[in-house]
């Protein structure tokens, strides 16, 4: 009788797939630094050599970037392809941006509803976390405090739902919006009153992830990215009329 040649993965193949998997659940996110290569070979239980041919094998597909000197780091390669295209369609595509809040209104609602069903007690404590940054954040008048703890409190219920492609396309979306925001609506700046309105729905979306409600954190969700839509495009077209009366009187 013959039998066939077992496939066992070479080690530095398997240290690679065992990186490659924390880059993907979130555990090891963009800009991150590895552990230094003496202490992730211990944890990993691996030779050093066959650690050093890992990193350089994802170093080569561009998800991690090595410094000489000053350790090796997770790139944003996962994001930034993605990105990359639709920011320069964004510029000079402005009308995009409502394709965008649609595609987030969509994915959001995914996400949360997600989040509801499968977020651990160690999720809930980081939304807690994160809400309470935009709570601060929003109590002072820091443009870019605000948009960056925004952008973390999503971030924080899309690792909450637990697909790996959704940590990282809501990502890729948040980003391209915000940053489209920042450069084209910088005078827009967000009232008291819209500061409540905004953070009373961030903490029903929050509410109804804890409470375990899956529907009612994807209606809270929807909710929050339809109120966002409605405030960019008054926002846009008073910009708009602003525009036509400088020309009128020019």
């Amino acid at each position: 009788m013959t039998y066939s040649k077992l496939n066992l993965p070479r080690i530095p193949d398997a240290i690679a797939h065992q990186l490659e998997t924390r880059i993907l659940e979130g555990s090891l996110k963009p800009g991150d630094r590895l552990p230094a290569e003496r202490e992730l070979a211990v944890e990993l239980g691996v030779s050093r050599p066959s650690l050093r041919e890992a990193i350089k094998k994802l170093v080569s597909r561009e998800l991690l970037a090595s410094r000489h000197g000053g350790g090796t780091y997770v790139t944003d390669r996962l994001e930034a392809s993605f990105i990359d295209p639709w920011q320069q369609l964004l510029e000079q595509h402005p009308l995009l941006q409502d394709d965008v809040l649609e595609f987030r209104y969509l994915l959001e609602a995914s996400a949360a509803e997600l989040a509801a069903k499968r977020a651990t007690e160690a999720d809930l404590q980081r939304l807690d976390e994160a809400y309470s940054r935009l709570d601060a954040a929003y109590l002072g008048d820091d443009r870019s405090a605000q948009v960056a703890a925004d952008v973390a409190f999503h971030l924080t219920i899309a690792e909450s739902a637990h697909n790996a492609l959704f940590g990282h396309v809501v990502a890729s979306v948040l980003r391209l919006l915000h940053e489209h925001v920042r450069r084209s609506l910088r005078e827009i700046a967000v009232s008291p009153e819209t500061g409540r309105q905004l953070m009373a729905q961030h903490l029903t979306i929050r509410d109804a992830i804890r409470s375990r409600q899956p529907a009612a954190a994807r209606l809270a969700a929807q909710t929050h990215i339809g109120f966002v839509r409605q405030r960019l495009s008054e926002a846009a077209a008073s910009e708009q009329r602003q525009q036509r009366s400088l020309r009128h009187f020019s």
